[in-house]
């Protein structure tokens, strides 16, 4: 019983007096084979012209103009100089009022303390005296005892 499903069915082409025969096992190798192959040139042009393009771009860049940039690096530069110019002159004002400072507590300090020995001078002195007076109030004999 032969109907048919046996048979393959074949084409033939004759291309520059070359005959070929395409039958149904050859078109399913050969239409993958040619899709990947078309596929692999397309995506190959498409990255050399994604590379020419970038080689372009390489090619006219221009670096950005930092002059603006640079002034305000340099305004911040003297600000900060500035800045620390007038730290180091409070810093040595302080160190200037602080030394001044020193100096009158410590002539404070010695003054309050010869005042306190002549203070304590004084009274020694005075209670000498009234204590002598007392004496010779008591030693007079006008005094009535």
């Amino acid at each position: 019983m032969d109907n048919g499903a046996d048979k393959k069915e074949a084409y033939e082409f004759s291309i520059a007096g070359f005959k070929l025969k395409l039958n149904s096992k050859f078109l399913s190798i050969a239409i993958p084979v040619a899709l990947t192959c078309g596929s692999g040139l397309w995506g190959a042009f498409e990255f050399y012209q994604s590379y020419r393009d970038m080689q372009k771009k390489i090619a006219t860049y221009v670096a950005p103009d930092l002059g603006e940039f640079d002034k305000r690096l340099a305004l911040v530069e003297e600000t900060t100089n500035k800045t620390n110019d007038y730290t180091r002159d409070i810093k040595n004002d302080l160190k200037n009022d602080i030394r001044k400072l020193e100096k009158v507590v410590e002539q404070v300090e010695r003054d309050a303390k010869e005042s306190s020995r002549y203070v304590d001078k004084e009274l020694r002195a005075q209670k000498e005296r009234t204590e002598s007076m007392i004496k010779e109030a008591l030693n007079n004999p006008m005094n009535g005892r």
